[in-house]
């Protein structure tokens, strides 16, 4: 199957603005944070293009400049999800996988597990992927997004709350059969799906939880949730900019 990855780019952001093109970011690492996304899931095996979709004429010539692929989109969207299928409507593929702009340590190992994960499944008609989480700072925390999967490894529900609530335990990381998951911002979706998918409307749950892929188990279909040992920490915050940073200084960024 060809797959093809868009990286959805905005340039305002609520609580980090302009955070994919930060010149402080460049100064350090010498890339912008959508530079690193980009040139990391180009490494992928199993796609066929990279594409950064935007809105924003300064990171179109940024990643122009660079060399990336980029096509401008309307500045309409409320989502990434809105703006992916904009520029997938105008693809001849198969799959789409949707990266974060602002995830600069995604592994391109990671693009292909999640591929792979919806090529091998007849049921699914999007797949992300999971890794185990061992802290209890992080379980609590509404910033990471959680994932709870059925027997056969389909999503149950996502969450920010710690799920599931492992009611009469003092220490939930000991319970057996139980194992918390960290949900990462990787999608890879069939693309007639994709183009379906963007115009259903937002369901409660999604608006509660504000997690567009509850979208998808609110109307019934399947997310196909693979387990991988990667992580990738996306850049939100001023404080997630800073570790990033230290992180890269002390040469602790594995791509």
């Amino acid at each position: 199957m060809k797959a093809v990855v868009v990286i959805p780019a905005r340039y305002a952001s609520t609580r980090l603005p302009y955070k994919l093109i930060l010149p402080e970011v460049k100064s350090v690492t010498g890339r912008y944070i959508i530079e690193h996304v980009y040139q990391n899931v180009k490494q992928a095996r199993r796609i066929h293009q990279v594409i950064v979709a935007t809105d924003n004429q300064h990171i179109y010539e940024i990643v122009r400049g660079f060399g990336g692929n980029v096509e401008m989109t309307s500045a309409s969207h409320v989502s990434g999800t809105d703006r992916i299928a904009e520029v997938s409507g105008r693809l001849d593929a198969d799959l789409i996988v949707n990266v974060q702009g602002d995830e600069p340590e995604m592994h391109a190992s990671v693009v292909d597990q999640v591929i792979d994960s919806l090529v091998e499944d007849n049921v699914a008609v999007m797949a992300t992927l999971a890794h185990v989480i061992t802290d209890a700072a992080e379980l609590s925390n509404p910033n990471v997004v959680k994932v709870v999967l059925d027997n056969y490894g389909y999503a149950l529900y996502f969450s920010r709350s710690p799920i599931p609530c492992v009611r009469d335990s003092k220490d939930p990381f000991k319970e057996p059969g139980i194992r918390f998951l960290r949900h990462l911002g990787i999608y890879a979706y069939r693309r007639d799906f994709l183009l379906q998918y963007s115009k259903l409307p937002a369901s409660p749950l999604e608006q509660a939880e504000k997690l567009e892929q509850l979208r998808a188990l609110s109307n019934g279909y399947k997310i196909k949730v693979a387990i991988t040992e990667y992580t990738s920490r996306g850049i939100d915050t001023r404080e997630d900019l800073l570790a990033f940073l230290e992180r890269y200084k002390l040469g602790k960024i594995q791509t």
